[in-house]
């Protein structure tokens, strides 16, 4: 399985009703941590699991469910982590 698709697999355990993974590396190319590709991401998850919580404890959450990821697959990841309610009223 590529990168993306195991970081997918992984944020399935938050039960995102969106997901948007898109792969930056490219504007990464000669940055230290984009030597081996497919390590900057920018992440778009909604989910319920994110009710009540603030951006830290959000963010804190995908973190967790990456896990072992950081830092030798993922050097950089942008975090966007709404709850329905927040993403229906952009």
């Amino acid at each position: 399985m590529d990168l993306a698709g195991d970081i997918r697999e992984r944020l399935a355990a938050l039960e995102p009703q969106q997901l948007e993974l898109l792969d930056e590396s490219g504007r990464h190319i000669g940055h230290a941590g984009a030597k081996d590709g497919g390590s900057h991401f920018h992440l778009t998850i909604v989910s319920r699991r994110f009710g009540g919580l603030g951006r830290v404890a959000r963010h804190r959450l995908v973190y967790s469910a990456l896990g072992a990821l950081f830092p030798s697959k993922i050097h950089a990841l942008a975090i966007d982590a709404r709850t329905p309610e927040e993403a229906g009223a952009l």
